[in-house]
C-alpha cells in the first residue's frame, strides 16, 4: 500500500520552508565550518572519512494489539532492536542510531518532520555537505489496521486504499502529505530513506522492504494444504473436502461509536481489500483441484465457478469468536444417529491467521473431530514429533495415499451398522488446519498437531538485510549485487528502486525446532516442552 499525499503545493511549502531554516542556520554556523571538522551525526567525528557507517533513525508504529490479546511473533517492539544490532554489527555506532515509536500516522508524520528540519539545522550550523549523505531514515509508515488485519501481525503489508484519508490539521495538511513532504526534503537534502512494508505516494524510496502481503500469505498456506493432503494424487472418487474462512472485520467495529480503542482503524474498504487479495492468492493455487474434481467443499460455499470477486461467500467476521465458532458449525454440521453423532467428512481448513484457526481447533474439538495433523501420515506420530523437536531422532515421512476410491458411504451401507460406524469414523478425522502469525500461545497447538502449520516474517533476515542495506547506503556502496536485492516498482514510487524481499517462514511440528527454537524466536517452553 502507498500512503497518499494529496497536495503536492503542502510539499513544495514544507521543502521551502525547511531549506530556507537550512539556510538560514548555515549563515550563523560559520565557526563550526572553520574548525575543519566534520561532526557525523549522532556525535561520531568524521574528519572526511568516507568509510563511515553514518548514522540511522528508526520510526516504527507502536506494536498493533489483536482482538484475542495474544501476541504475534511479528511484533516491532522485536523488529527495531534486531535492526540495531545489525547496524552495530555493521560499524554504526550505537549511539548514531536513534529510535521513535508513533501511536498512529498523524504523531509519526510530526516525529518525521521535526527530526529533518531539526537535523538539517544542525547540519546547517556546522556547514556540512556530507553528514546528511551519511544518514538513512528507516521508516514503517503507521498504516491504519482493521482487527482482522492485526491479526496477521504488524508487518504485513496493506493494499492501496484510494479513498483512505487521515485526520486533518489545523493548517490544512493531513498527515499523508505531511509525511511524503518530510521524506522528500530529506531525500532532497542527500539523506537516504528506506520504507518498510508500505509505501509513501510520491516517495521513491533509496530502498523498500517487502513484507508479506495478503496475496502471498494465502498462497502460502494453500501451498502447505496441498502438499500435506497430496492434492495431485486425489481422484474424482476420493476428492479431498476443504473449508476456507476468510477473515474480515464486520463495518460496525470501524464505526467510532463501537470501537472502544483510541488507536486509528482502517477504513472498511482496505480491510475488505486485504480479504479480497488473501482469498485470491489462495484460490489461485486452490481452484484447479476444485475444477479437476480432486477437491471440494462440504458446505458447498466453494466450487469450480467460484471467481476471486466470491470471496465474501467464505468471509467470517474475524474479531468475534462465537461469529467464526458459528460459521464452521453451519459449514459441518452433525446430526444425530442412533449409533452416536455422524460428521460431516473435512479434510483440511485454510483459517488464515492464528486467531481464527485458534477458534476452529476448539470448535473442531467440540463437534467431537479426534486425532491430530500426524494422523494424515501415519508414519508420523506425535510421539515422533516431539522426539524430533526435542533432539531425541531425526523426524521420517513416508507418503501414504488415499485409495483411488472413497469408503462405501451411509446411503450405500443402508443398515450396515459396522459401515456407518466405519465412514464416521473417517468422517471424524481432524483435519489440516493452516494460520498466520505465529502466535506464542498457539505453538502448543503446533506441536500437537491440532494446527497444523503457521507463518511469520523472517525477522531476523529481514533486520540483518535493512542493516547491511542502511550502512551501504551510508558509505555509498552499491547494492546491486547483494541476494536479496531485485529492482522493481513499489506503490507510491516514480520509479523502480532496490527491494529487500524474503520468504515468509512456513512452520509446522516437523520443522518447528529449526526455524523458531534453534534461532531463538521461542524457547522450548513456548512450545510446550
Amino acid at each position: 500500500m502507498a500512503l497518499r499525499s494529496s497536495n503536492t503545493a503542502a510539499r513544495l511549502i514544507a521543502m521551502a520552508a525547511g531549506f530556507a531554516m537550512l539556510a538560514s542556520c548555515a549563515a550563523c554556523g560559520g565557526q563550526d565550518a572553520a574548525s575543519g571538522t566534520t561532526a557525523a551525526p549522532g556525535g561520531n567525528t568524521a574528519a572526511g572519512t568516507t568509510a563511515s557507517a553514518g548514522s540511522a533513525v528508526i520510526f516504527t508504529p507502536s506494536d498493533g494489539i489483536t482482538i484475542s490479546q495474544s501476541t504475534p511473533l511479528n511484533k516491532w517492539a522485536k523488529l527495531v532492536p534486531e535492526i540495531t544490532d545489525g547496524l552495530v554489527a555493521n560499524g554504526m555506532a550505537k549511539k548514531s542510531i536513534e529510535t521513535k515509536t508513533s501511536s498512529d500516522l498523524d504523531d509519526q508524520s510530526r516525529d518525521v518532520q521535526d527530526w529533518v528540519v531539526d537535523h538539517m539545522a544542525a547540519e546547517g550550523q556546522s556547514d556540512s555537505q556530507n553528514d546528511e549523505k551519511r544518514t538513512t531514515l528507516i521508516v514503517a509508515p503507521a498504516v491504519p489496521a482493521g482487527a482482522a488485519t492485526r491479526q496477521y501481525g504488524d508487518y504485513v503489508t496493506q493494499p492501496q486504499d484510494d479513498d483512505d484519508t487521515a485526520e486533518g490539521t489545523d493548517d490544512g495538511t493531513d498527515a499523508y502529505t505531511r509525511l511524503a513532504s518530510a521524506l522528500s526534503l530529506a531525500q532532497d537534502s542527500g539523506m537516504h530513506v528506506i520504507l518498510l512494508a508500505n509505501g509513501v505516494d510520491g516517495v521513491t524510496p533509496d530502498a523498500f522492504a517487502r513484507f508479506s502481503t495478503a496475496e502471498q500469505i494465502g498462497r502460502i498456506e494453500a501451498q502447505k494444504l496441498v502438499t500435506k493432503l497430496d492434492l495431485a494424487k486425489a481422484s474424482k472418487d476420493n476428492p479431498k473436502a476443504i473449508e476456507v474462512l476468510i477473515p474480515y472485520t464486520a463495518t460496525a467495529s470501524n464505526d467510532s461509536d463501537d470501537n472502544d480503542s483510541d488507536e486509528e482503524v482502517a477504513s472498511p474498504a482496505r480491510d475488505d481489500a486485504f480479504s479480497r487479495e488473501a482469498f485470491a492468492g489462495m484460490w489461485k493455487v486452490l481452484q484447479p483441484y476444485f475444477t479437476q474434481g480432486k477437491a471440494y467443499s462440504p458446505s458447498g460455499t466453494l466450487s469450480k465457478t467460484t471467481t476471486d470477486d466470491d470471496w465474501r461467500d467464505v468471509a467470517v467476521d474475524g474479531s468475534d469468536r462465537k461469529t467464526i465458532a458459528a460459521e464452521v458449525d453451519r459449514r459441518l454440521p452433525t446430526r444425530k444417529t442412533s449409533d452416536g453423532t455422524a460428521h460431516m467428512r473435512v479434510d483440511g481448513v485454510i483459517a488464515m491467521n492464528d486467531y481464527v484457526a485458534s477458534v476452529v481447533t476448539e470448535e473442531l474439538g467440540a463437534l467431537g473431530y479426534t486425532g491430530s495433523a500426524a494422523d494424515v501420515n501415519p508414519q508420523i506420530t506425535i510421539s515422533g514429533i516431539v522426539d524430533n523437536i526435542t533432539g531425541k531422532k531425526d523426524l521420517q515421512r513416508g507418503s501414504v495415499p488415499d485409495p483411488a476410491k472413497a469408503p462405501e458411504t451411509a446411503d450405500d451401507a443402508q443398515d450396515d451398522a459396522a459401515a456407518v460406524s466405519g465412514v464416521d469414523e473417517i468422517n471424524s478425522r481432524w483435519p489440516i488446519v493452516t494460520g498466520f502469525g505465529a502466535y506464542v500461545d498457539t505453538m502448543p497447538q503446533i506441536v500437537n498437531g491440532k494446527q497444523w502449520m503457521t507463518g511469520l516474517e523472517n525477522r531476523m533476515a529481514l533486520a540483518s538485510d535493512i542493516a547491511e542495506v542502511t550502512v551501504r547506503l551510508n558509505r555509498g556502496e552499491s547494492l546491486t549485487k547483494l541476494s536479496y536485492i531485485t529492482k522493481a516498482k513499489v506503490d507510491g514510487a516514480a520509479k523502480r528502486t532496490n527491494v529487500i524481499e524474503e520468504e515468509p517462514l512456513a512452520v509446522s511440528a516437523s520443522n518447528l525446532k529449526a526455524a523458531l527454537i534453534d534461532p531463538g524466536y521461542i524457547t522450548m517452553a513456548d512450545a510446550g516442552l
